[in-house]
C-alpha cells in the first residue's frame, strides 16, 4: 500500500444557511479544496452523509455533487455510517488512493439540517439506532444518551457540573475558529442553569446542528513536497452492536478502543506520542467515554481530565481544539471531515490562539449512532 498525503482542504462555516442548498454548501467547500491544492479536478470522489434522503428529499450525492462541481465521468459514490459518514468517507477514498486504484481523491462530508422543524431532525437522527428494539419504543438520540449519562453518573458517583469543564473547553476554543458555529464563552453556572433537555442531559452538553461542508483532497505520498506533507499514518474502524442494551457493557466503548487500538499500531506509535485529539464530543458523556476507550483514562475517571484542567490547547491532551461538535456544531454526515480538516490546520501551524505548540502527531475519532461504528485516523508531519 502506498503512503497518502494530504494536498488541500476546505470548509464552510456551520450556521444555518436559509440561503444556500445542499447543492450550494457542498460545491463551496469542494472548489476551496480544489483551490488550496492547486488542481481543478480529482479522480474519485467520496461524499460523506447521514440524511439527503429524509431531510433534502436527495439520494444519489456522487452523482449529485459530481455534477455540480464538474468530475464528470470518475468514480462518485455516497458513504454513510450515520454520524461517521465523513470518516467512512475519508477511509473509502484512503484505501483507494493507497492501494493504486486511483491517483487522487476528493472527500466531502456535507449535510444541510436546517430545512426541518426540529421534530424532523430529531426522529431523523434517531434512525442511528436500532429501529426494532429501541425506536421501537419511542426514544430519542438525546434519550439514548441521557440514559448512558445516568448511568455513568450512578456508577463512578459523578455530579453532573462535573462535566462542565468540557463544554467550557469547547466554547473557548470556538471563539477563535470563524467556522465554528457558536462563539459564546461558558462557565460552569451557565453549564448548570441551561435547560434541561433529557434528563441528566441540559442544552449545553448536547451539541448543535447545522448546515455545513467540509472537503480534503488526498493523493501519494511522493506528490507533495517533503517540507509541507501531512501523511495519513493509521485508519481504522470498528463496530459494535447498533442497541446499546446488547453491549456486554454499555458504558464501555469497544468500538472506539478497538479502532484506535489498531490504529496506535499502524502509526507505530504510544499514547504519549499523541499531540492532539479531536474527539467526537456529541455529548459531553461521548467526549468522557471516547478517552477512556482510547486509553487516556482509566474506566470511570475520563470525567477527572477535565476537572483536572488537562485538556485545554496547552495542556496535557488537548481535546476539540476548534470548538468540537460542541461548539464548532454537528452537521451530523460532514463533521468526521471537519475533524479531519481541523487536524491538518494544526499540523499546518494554522490555528492561531488555540494552536497546539509543535504538534506533529493528531487523532480524530469519529462515532456512528450511539458508539455503534467508530472510525480513528491519525496523520502525522512527515
Amino acid at each position: 500500500m502506498r503512503k497518502v498525503a494530504i494536498l488541500g482542504i476546505g470548509q464552510t462555516k456551520i450556521d444555518e444557511h436559509w440561503d444556500k442548498s445542499l447543492k450550494e454548501i457542498g460545491g463551496e467547500a469542494a472548489f476551496l479544496a480544489m483551490q488550496d491544492a492547486g488542481i481543478d479536478k480529482v479522480d474519485a470522489l467520496y461524499v460523506g452523509n447521514m440524511l439527503s434522503s429524509t431531510i433534502s428529499t436527495q439520494n444519489q450525492l456522487g452523482t449529485f455533487f459530481s455534477d455540480w462541481i464538474g468530475l464528470w465521468k470518475q468514480e462518485s459514490v455516497k458513504i454513510e455510517a450515520a454520524c461517521g459518514s465523513g470518516a467512512a468517507a475519508f477511509r473509502s477514498a484512503l484505501m483507494a488512493v493507497a492501494s493504486g486504484d486511483v491517483e487522487s481523491a476528493m472527500v466531502l462530508g456535507v449535510e444541510k439540517m436546517t430545512d426541518k422543524a426540529g421534530k424532523d431532525i430529531t426522529a431523523s437522527l434517531a434512525t442511528a439506532a436500532d429501529a426494532d428494539y429501541e425506536l421501537e419504543q419511542g426514544i430519542s438520540f438525546v434519550g439514548i444518551n441521557a440514559l448512558i449519562m445516568r448511568r455513568y453518573m450512578h456508577e463512578f458517583g459523578w455530579k453532573h457540573e462535573d462535566f462542565a469543564p468540557f463544554s467550557i473547553n469547547a466554547h473557548a476554543n470556538a471563539l477563535h475558529n470563524p467556522f465554528a458555529r457558536l462563539h459564546e464563552k461558558v462557565t460552569t453556572e451557565k453549564f448548570e442553569k441551561s435547560s434541561n433537555i433529557a434528563s441528566p442531559i441540559h442544552l449545553l452538553d448536547a451539541s448543535p446542528v447545522g448546515d455545513g461542508a467540509a472537503a480534503i483532497i488526498i493523493v501519494p505520498a511522493d506528490k507533495v513536497p517533503p517540507h509541507s506533507r501531512i501523511l495519513v499514518t493509521a485508519s481504522a474502524s470498528s463496530t459494535d452492536s447498533i442497541a446499546v442494551h446488547s453491549r456486554r457493557d454499555p458504558l464501555f466503548l469497544n468500538a472506539a478502543y478497538l479502532s484506535s487500538k489498531q490504529a496506535y499500531q499502524m502509526a507505530g506509535i504510544q499514547l504519549d506520542d499523541i499531540d492532539f485529539f479531536e474527539l467526537h464530543d456529541a455529548f459531553s458523556i461521548m467526549a468522557v467515554l471516547s478517552l477512556e476507550a482510547c486509553g487516556f483514562a482509566e474506566r470511570g475517571s475520563g470525567v477527572r481530565l477535565g476537572l483536572e484542567n488537562k485538556i485545554g490547547v496547552q495542556s496535557q491532551l488537548p481535546v476539540c481544539t476548534r470548538g468540537g461538535l460542541k461548539a464548532r456544531g454537528h452537521p451530523v454526515g460532514a463533521t468526521g471531515v471537519y475533524q479531519l480538516v481541523e487536524v491538518i490546520q494544526q499540523l499546518r501551524g494554522q490555528c492561531e490562539k488555540t494552536q497546539v505548540d509543535g504538534a506533529k502527531i493528531g487523532m480524530a475519532q469519529n462515532i456512528g449512532g450511539s458508539g455503534a461504528s467508530v472510525i480513528t485516523h491519525i496523520l502525522q508531519v512527515g
